[in-house]
């Protein structure tokens, strides 16, 4: 961890499928300097992974963490569920710019990553890069702004969604 770079509370979460990769997560963002939570799955049985990204999403939502990394078997479908958490930006990255601009210009609080898409190590360097950033506000920050309030549903568009 940088001089710059903050110690964060980080949430992690997988399915079957993603366990191992999960497991090598853990070690890498403790790695880091950061704290993890681990919110499983703990073993190779099969599990409901959106009881798992409600859990870590909610633990977000909730202050309790600061960041959350999600992985199943393509990163689809954790990032869809926790997206379903009101409040929660969860993005899909496969590539180290992705992970960056999530946070930078989406204000991504959650990562997702699919344990069958890429290998352990690029998601280390993917997990890097999403922790690393900061949202840089700017021009983006209209744009967050007017995400969240369509999710409130202050927006005049809303209801014509």
């Amino acid at each position: 961890m940088t001089a710059e770079t903050k110690k964060l509370r980080v949430a992690l979460g997988c399915d079957e499928a993603a366990y191992d990769m999960k497991q090598a997560m853990v070690e890498h963002v403790r790695s880091l300097g950061h704290e993890v939570e681990d919110f499983g799955t703990y073993d190779a049985e099969p599990v409901l992974y959106p009881d798992i990204a409600f859990a870590a999403a909610h633990a977000v939502k909730d202050g309790k963490v600061d960041r959350a990394i999600l992985i199943c078997g393509t990163g689809i479908g954790v990032a869809i569920s926790a997206n379903k958490v009101p409040g929660i930006r969860a993005a899909q990255a496969h590539d180290t710019y992705s992970a960056e601009r999530a946070r930078k210009s989406n204000d991504a609080q959650i990562l997702t990553m699919g344990a069958r898409v890429i290998g352990v190590e690029l998601a280390k360097k993917i997990a890097e890069s999403f922790l690393e950033s900061e949202f840089s506000g700017g021009g983006s920050q209209a744009k967050v702004d007017r995400i969240n309030e369509y999710e409130r549903g202050l927006s005049s568009d809303s209801a014509n969604g």
